[in-house]
């Protein structure tokens, strides 16, 4: 039986409608990658609850569960495993974004994420954001 790994991720848009991504550390698994924040969803969690934690210990800020909007996923086979990821959007946080792991972020237009070296499972998902940002 394969395996499913289940990841979330957040698409933070900003009001000038540009879209949060951080780099991946340089030690681990798609060193130097950047990425849509989020991360794996625990046991007894739900994925709204999972990114909403996420959030919070990779940049510093706080959401909700009504924030969130799902807009698309992906499915990547990864080391015998298949990982599912879905992707939500969200507008609306409160604080001040700080990251929290060192990592580097950056706000790029929809339509410029592919100028971005990315993990496997997140490049399927830019298209759904260009067709819904300018």
């Amino acid at each position: 039986m394969t395996e499913i790994k289940l990841v979330v991720a957040c698409a933070l848009i900003d009001i000038d409608g540009r879209v949060l991504l951080q780099q991946r550390a340089e030690d681990g698994q798609h060193a130097g990658l950047w990425e849509f924040p989020g991360g794996k969803v625990e046991a007894g969690e739900s994925t709204d609850q999972a990114l909403i934690r996420e959030l919070k210990e990779e940049l510093n800020i706080d959401t909700a569960a009504n924030c969130l909007a799902p807009l698309n996923f992906s499915i990547y086979d990864d080391d015998g495993g298949q990982l599912l990821l879905p992707l939500f959007i969200c507008r609306r946080w409160k604080g001040i974004m700080q990251p929290m792991m060192g990592q580097k972020t950056k706000w790029v237009k929809a339509k410029n994420l592919k100028d971005y070296a990315m993990p496997p499972a997140d490049i399927p998902l830019i298209p759904s954001l260009i067709e819904i940002l300018p």
